[in-house]
């Protein structure tokens, strides 16, 4: 059942009032992909009611305020995306296009979508109770950090909001325990994964905000203080104070176990588009995530342009096999299904089902990660807990087919010497939609080892085996490679060599590159901001100007002349792009 979002549903369940409303920049997709769904879904099951305002008009009090006074909090997120990537493109424009908006159009989401929405509260609703940031947005904007769009450092988002609290990271324990605080009238301000605004100094102090603005150095340490207290078994509680006051951020809340993430995904979502957006038109977003499932969270490749480890983790967290399998069986009994699970994944999908024990006892290393400069000794690869998975959801009655989708890290495919060519083998034989996507982001060794990522030897060797084994499957397809231009450290040479390593080496012309967007709560944004390696404190390039960053991406996908090797875009089928 959908969670209400017009009166008449209120008074069809004989609902006075609302525990909690629940504000989103997306239109209100049912499915456990959305993190307002969910979050929504969690509450409820726990006896709370809740209702959800999705992308309500920003020019009157009728949608803001058609649900009335929720009893307990406000919780306001910007979406399933930060609203400034999603509104614009790496060189600022406009984006005419929202795939979590009916019909598509870019037109629903505000800037700065959390602090709009919570002034739109303010405006027309008087809240009598407390503003409570989450989702992506509020997560990594909530120490002082870097804004590419308006170019310059700004506060912690709880002060720009003025919010009385922020819930970061996946926030399944945080938010319940808010709530059970707010309704048993108790003190909230020791659950962890919330942060507030205090009088008081607590816990690891930051460089300030003044401090950031002012020094870059300042910037780099505040930055890594707080890096270095995102793991929940080694994190300790952080401040940094703003002019007279603090923004406090208590440790992370603990990682889900196997069992509670089993019992999130096993509530009952409608995974469609709510009824009330129906006549304006459908929702892209949908396509992709109605028959996919999400086998686990957190990804330990720190990618230092990425910033799922400060959200969602260091440490991947699984759901079950029969967890898996009851979701997928699930899908056989609706009706639009056609038999084909569209993906299975997660950030990395093959990371699923195994992890390093030191790790998983004693917390995130401190000093060294996982997958680069190599893969760490005590991790692991086992690929098997996913073979077993995909075959078992085949022999399910009513799935012909699983695809992998989400990108697969080809370091550790190598790696695992007893089943990293089984697992592969299986992907080429049955579960790829005519490519795979991997990320090598970039060739060069210097902007490489800037972005976190490994060398090119080990993606040459999956190639080789990719080839080899779709041979032997006799089947057309290939590697879909994600590259990126303008990271900092990388200049226009280097993409010129990037682009002739792709020609001789890869035997394509490379369409899927994007420019690097700094992002907040990143290494790379750091860099970029910096001009510095927030490591080593050597200056390096950094491309700042639109016109230069598009010639970097443009060197790479201008078509060679003569060239006569395959095209990185995805190829049709059937009137639609299969990805």
């Amino acid at each position: 059942m959908f969670l209400p979002t017009t009166p008449n549903e209120l008074n069809d369940r004989k609902i006075k009032q609302l525990d909690i409303i629940l504000v989103t920049g997306d239109a209100y997709i049912d499915s456990p992909f959305m993190g307002v769904s969910l979050i929504g879904k969690v509450l409820e099951s726990k006896g709370y009611r809740v209702g959800i305002i999705a992308q309500p008009n920003m020019e009157g009090p009728e949608d803001i305020s058609r649900l009335g006074q929720p009893r307990l909090f406000w919780g306001i997120t910007a979406g399933a995306l930060d609203s400034m990537v999603a509104n614009y493109t790496a060189s600022k424009k406009r984006r005419q296009r929202d795939d979590y908006t009916p019909g598509g159009i870019n037109n629903c989401r505000p800037d700065r979508a959390v602090i709009a929405y919570a002034n739109l509260i303010r405006r027309f609703c008087s809240p009598k109770v407390p503003l409570v940031l989450g989702g992506i947005e509020a997560s990594l904007r909530r120490i002082a950090h870097y804004d590419f769009w308006s170019n310059k450092i700004r506060r912690s988002i709880l002060f720009d909001a003025r919010a009385d609290f922020l819930v970061y990271g996946m926030a399944h324990a945080s938010i319940l325990n808010l709530a059970a605080a707010l309704n048993n009238e108790q003190e909230p301000w020791d659950i962890p994964g919330i942060g507030y605004i205090s009088k008081e100094q607590k816990g690891i102090e930051l460089p300030s905000f003044e401090a950031v603005q002012k020094d870059k150095y300042q910037y780099i340490e505040s930055f890594k203080l707080f890096y270095a207290n995102t793991d929940p078994i080694t994190a300790k509680g952080i401040c940094q104070r703003h002019n007279d006051r603090y923004m406090v951020l208590n440790p992370p809340e603990r990682y889900s176990t196997t069992a509670e993430l089993d019992e999130i995904h096993n509530l009952d979502f409608e995974r469609d588009l709510h009824p009330y957006h129906r006549d304006k038109g459908s929702v892209k977003a949908l396509e992709t995530i109605k028959f996919s499932i999400s086998t686990h969270y957190g990804c330990y490749g720190e990618c230092n342009f990425c910033a799922i480890t400060v959200h969602q983790g260091r440490t991947v967290r699984s759901r079950s096999e029969a967890s898996i399998l009851a979701e997928a069986e699930g899908f056989t009994r609706d009706k639009d299904f056609k038999g084909y699970i569209f993906d299975l994944g997660g950030p990395t999908a093959n990371m699923y089902g195994y992890e390093c024990k030191k790790k998983l006892k004693k917390g995130a290393c401190p000093d060294k990660r996982c997958l680069f400069p190599t893969i760490c000794k005590s991790l692991e690869p086992d690929h098997s807990p996913q073979i077993r998975l995909i075959q078992k959801l085949e022999r399910l009655p009513g799935v012909k087919k699983v695809f992998i989708n989400s990108g697969v890290r080809y370091d550790l495919i190598l790696n695992d010497k007893d089943h990293g060519n089984a697992y592969l083998a299986k992907l080429t034989q049955d579960n790829v939609s005519g490519q795979m996507k991997v990320a090598p982001e970039h060739t060069e060794n210097g902007v490489l080892s800037l972005m976190g990522k490994p060398g090119i030897d080990d993606l040459l060797a999956f190639k080789q085996a990719f080839d080899q084994l779709s041979k032997q499957s006799d089947k057309k397809q290939f590697l879909t490679y994600y590259l990126i231009a303008a990271h900092p450290g990388c200049d226009l040479a280097d993409m010129t060599r990037l682009k002739k390593f792709t020609s001789e080496k890869l035997n394509i012309n490379p369409e899927q590159v994007q420019i690097f967007t700094p992002t907040p709560s990143t290494f790379s944004t750091l860099m970029y901001y910096t001009g510095l390696d927030p490591f080593t404190l050597k200056e390096i390039f950094v491309e700042r100007n639109p016109q230069e960053k598009e010639k970097q991406k443009q060197v790479v996908t201008a078509k060679s002349k003569g060239f006569k090797g395959k095209s990185s875009r995805p190829y049709k089928k059937k009137g639609r792009f299969h990805k």
